[in-house]
């Protein structure tokens, strides 16, 4: 068992890397890849791709904000890949989230895909994103390690990853520290479908989950539909681990377009 010397050390580590990799980049910022709710997922946009994505949360059934009714901000992102390698890559990326008080953040993330460490390798990826520009305030800069990999007999892919962010910012709604946990994805394409740029699944089922009682802790379930390869719409469901925070459960739209 790690001691709590070596776990703060690793922590601090973590979070030293990923600011790095944030200073490094900062010329080219771009939203993270996401699974559903989380950006646990081994995917990272290939070079000189671009995606914009626009996605909202909103309550069901609610009769006005008297009755438990809420939404989040809107969110439009952009991501963009970086790097020309095949066995490293990297995305940046930002966050336009409003209606809010701050509404920029930034977010990266890089490493290893499947197989590029060695032959049938996890991917193995570090990253950070929810990093804000009001201190204290917006900045939950939250530093996270995934790794995963695709499923025997295509039965799909699963993502694993811890995360460690600002304890000034991720609290739950009692105001104690949140800071830290861990997140799981699971991914799985079917209907294949072939377009001129290739080979493609129409629908993907999506789910994941984020661990503590904070701003990101919660998760769900949605379905994909690929238009084309480059065009997709994401629908389901959300819920969290503190409704004192985040409210009921909602629902997401998210649009997603790869150029």
């Amino acid at each position: 068992m790690l001691s709590q010397t070596v776990k703060k050390n690793l922590s601090v580590t973590l979070i030293q890397i990923c600011l790095t990799i944030c200073i490094i980049t900062r010329t080219a910022w771009s939203t993270p890849s996401t699974t559903y709710w989380t950006p646990c997922v081994i995917d990272i946009q290939g070079y000189k791709v671009g995606h914009v994505t626009y996605d909202n949360y909103t309550t069901l059934t609610k009769k006005g904000l008297t009755n438990g009714g809420s939404a989040f901000a809107n969110d439009l992102g952009l991501t963009v890949g970086i790097l020309p390698f095949q066995k490293f890559q990297m995305e940046v990326g930002f966050d336009w989230m409003e209606p809010t008080d701050y509404p920029l953040s930034f977010n990266t993330k890089a490493g290893a895909p499947e197989g590029a460490l060695f032959n049938g390798s996890p991917a193995l990826q570090i990253g950070i994103f929810n990093v804000g520009t009001e201190k204290d305030v917006s900045d939950q800069n939250i530093g996270y390690i995934v790794t995963g990999r695709s499923l025997p007999a295509k039965l799909g892919r699963v993502h694993l990853s811890a995360y460690l962010g600002n304890s000034k910012v991720l609290k739950d709604s009692n105001g104690n520290k949140e800071n830290t946990g861990f997140m799981a994805a699971y991914d799985y394409g079917f209907w294949s479908a072939q377009s001129n740029d290739g080979e493609f699944n129409r629908m993907v089922l999506a789910a994941d989950y984020a661990s503590g009682k904070n701003a990101i802790g919660g998760g769900g379930v949605g379905l994909y539909y690929y238009f084309s390869k480059n065009v997709d719409l994401l629908v389901g469901p959300v819920w969290f681990n503190d409704t004192a925070a985040n409210g009921a459960w909602k629902w997401t739209t998210q649009l997603d377009i790869n150029f």
